[in-house]
């Protein structure tokens, strides 16, 4: 899998997100077309839901602008297959179970197939679902589901996810939705060294309130990657997002 060849290099890895559909309908293929030229190797395609139990305010009105925009599941797939090999950036999807369900868990897993996506992040379907009812399915399409670990979550259970882990555990860093601005990753030393001196077979990102080269830096301290969502799609201009963009993420990797 190219995600874990990504994560197992020397390099802190950032994965940037960005929700499909915002700011205009079809931006994705510019989106991830900037990245790449930027340097990014990773991103993750938010499918935008009226309900986004993860996210705080900013990705929600994202969501909602992609949806008044007219996004489907049925359409990012189509945006993801035109941009095929026309960048080098590993995609990953986002969403929730209820979008899954109303596409079809399989035909889902065939579409992530079809257009490249090796991983999705679904926070609302658990690992005893996963491991019940689809883990057959997504490992005969080839698709990895990214399973996520709180300051909550038991060591027994990290574990667990470590085994059935493909390609990375996403390591959430407060207990908040995203974009929080009264949690701070730096508040997260203690619980991010604990998880790292697990010694865990499969990459660790740390996501949710990574907003900056700081905020990046102490994130990957110890972990092989870092996700910046909020901050990236707030600093998104309409006008000009390849400039935008560019901009972003120099700041962060500069």
């Amino acid at each position: 899998m190219r995600i874990r060849e990504i994560l197992k290099g020397d390099s802190k890895v950032l994965n940037i997100y960005f929700t499909a559909g915002y700011p205009h309908l079809n931006d994705t293929e510019e989106i991830l077309m900037a990245l790449d030229k930027a340097g990014v190797q990773m991103a993750e395609v938010g499918i935008p839901f009226s309900d986004p139990l993860a996210d705080g305010p900013v990705i929600q009105a994202s969501s909602l602008k992609a949806i008044q925009n007219g996004i489907t599941l049925k359409k990012i797939f189509e945006q993801l297959q035109q941009s095929k090999g026309k960048h080098q950036v590993s995609t990953v999807l986002m969403g929730y179970i209820n979008s899954v369900l109303q596409y079809g868990v399989e035909a889902f897993l065939k579409s992530c197939q079809e257009v490249g996506v090796e991983a999705v992040i679904i926070p609302d379907l658990s690992l005893e679902i996963y491991e019940r009812s689809y883990q057959q399915l997504f490992e005969q399409y080839g698709v990895a589901l990214v399973f996520l670990v709180t300051p909550q979550t038991e060591e027994a259970r990290i574990r667990k996810i470590d085994d059935l882990s493909k390609a990375f555990i996403y390591v959430v860093s407060t207990s908040s939705t995203t974009g929080n601005q009264d949690r701070k990753v730096e508040d997260a030393t203690a619980y991010l060294n604990r998880i790292a001196a697990m010694n865990l077979k499969t990459p660790t990102m740390v996501g949710f309130n990574i907003k900056d080269k700081a905020t990046f830096q102490l994130a990957t301290q110890n972990h092989q990657g870092g996700i910046i969502g909020s901050a990236f799609v707030k600093d998104l201009n309409e006008e000009d997002l390849s400039a935008s963009i560019s901009s972003f993420i120099q700041k962060v990797l500069s």
